[in-house]
């Protein structure tokens, strides 16, 4: 049932995880003329940020609005925050979300920007904070998705976005919260499908990354992009979310940008592992979180249980966890069945053709 939800004009805000994301939210907020509390788990890393007024570590060269206000003191960053945005990695956020179980407002707006899939259980991110969190309301979660480099957007490059939720309210509210003149933010009724494109597309990238390491050029690139989303749609509906979501912002857009940008965590992994490098080192000396490693496990493990063709998937397992020959991978996907390109939603009826 739709809910009325509405955000005072200058609500504040808490923001949860000081990485590049959340220090980008953090200042596109800001800059909007709202509060700011910015939660960063480590407190010297919180204290250096609050002094210095800028994220030296994941974003270094932008300076915070003096509207943000950096601390690690959860209880504090969430008192009385009219909207709760997340930008925690998958990897720590259940421990993250239960730490913050009792603390978050009734009436807040909650706002997940983290994408990927929790690796043990291959749960959304919005399903695992529900579970933790426990909101009065179950379209009080939102999430947040979208072809969305921080560094981009910190310089006010144009992008868009999209945001999801059960309750059109609570999506219409966030677009409020989030518009700006330079990030333009679209609502979606399809959570599951926004979920699962901003999560699986990170699989995919990879996978662009490693072709890219191998040198095989923008031709293959572009197949695995194509291949890649329609292995995206054959799960995603598979998981109850709606094909047509993956042709949008969360699922094609994020799914351009990721395997085309070398500001991408996700192409730079395979991108390296390509090139020759060991996972276990190329993981070691990244700074920020690649997502797609953690949704790689979660993702084949959900495709192989449903007994979902997954290629691209199932390849770039084989590489990063079971140390298979990358080379050897891509020509195993190029030599497999022919198949036709139709897909069940196509409306086509191929078996007839």
């Amino acid at each position: 049932m739709e809910q009325h939800r509405t955000i005072p004009e200058s609500p504040t805000c808490a923001v949860n995880g000081a990485g590049a994301w959340g220090t980008t939210l953090a200042r596109m907020l800001a800059r909007q003329g709202r509060e700011v509390r910015l939660w960063a788990r480590r407190a010297e890393m919180a204290r250096e940020m609050q002094a210095t007024r800028e994220n030296s570590a994941y974003l270094p060269g932008f300076s915070l609005p003096e509207a943000v206000c950096v601390g690690s003191d959860l209880d504090a960053a969430l008192a009385g925050a009219a909207a709760v945005l997340i930008a925690v990695p998958s990897v720590g956020l259940r421990e993250v979300a239960a730490q913050m179980a009792g603390k978050v407002p009734a009436e807040a707006l909650i706002i997940c920007g983290t994408k990927g899939l929790e690796r043990e259980t291959g749960k959304r991110m919005s399903e695992l904070l529900a579970e933790e969190l426990q909101p009065p309301e179950p379209g009080a979660l939102v999430a947040l998705s979208g072809p969305n480099l921080s560094k981009e957007i910190a310089q006010g490059l144009p992008a868009t976005s999209v945001v999801a939720s059960v309750d059109r309210a609570a999506a219409e509210a966030a677009q409020q919260l989030l518009r700006h003149d330079l990030f333009r933010v679209y609502t979606n009724c399809d959570i599951i499908g926004v979920e699962r494109g901003g999560a699986l597309k990170n699989i995919i990238a990879g996978g662009a990354g490693l072709s890219d390491g191998l040198g095989y050029g923008d031709n293959a690139r572009a197949s695995l992009i194509t291949r890649g989303l329609a292995e995206i749609c054959r799960l995603g509906q598979a998981m109850g979310a709606v094909p047509a979501t993956f042709w949008g912002i969360a699922g094609v857009g994020d799914l351009i940008v990721t395997c085309n940008s070398s500001l991408s965590r996700n192409w730079s992994l395979g991108y390296r592992v390509g090139k020759g490098e060991q996972v276990a080192d190329v993981l070691g000396s990244m700074h920020d979180v690649a997502e797609g490693y953690y949704t790689t496990h979660a993702a084949r493990e959900q495709a192989e249980g449903l007994g979902i063709e997954a290629p691209i998937t199932e390849a770039v397992y084989e590489i990063l966890y079971e140390g298979a020959d990358a080379a050897e991978s891509a020509r195993g996907l190029m030599s497999r069945r022919e198949r036709t390109e139709h897909e069940a939603w196509y409306g086509l009826d191929a078996e007839q053709w």
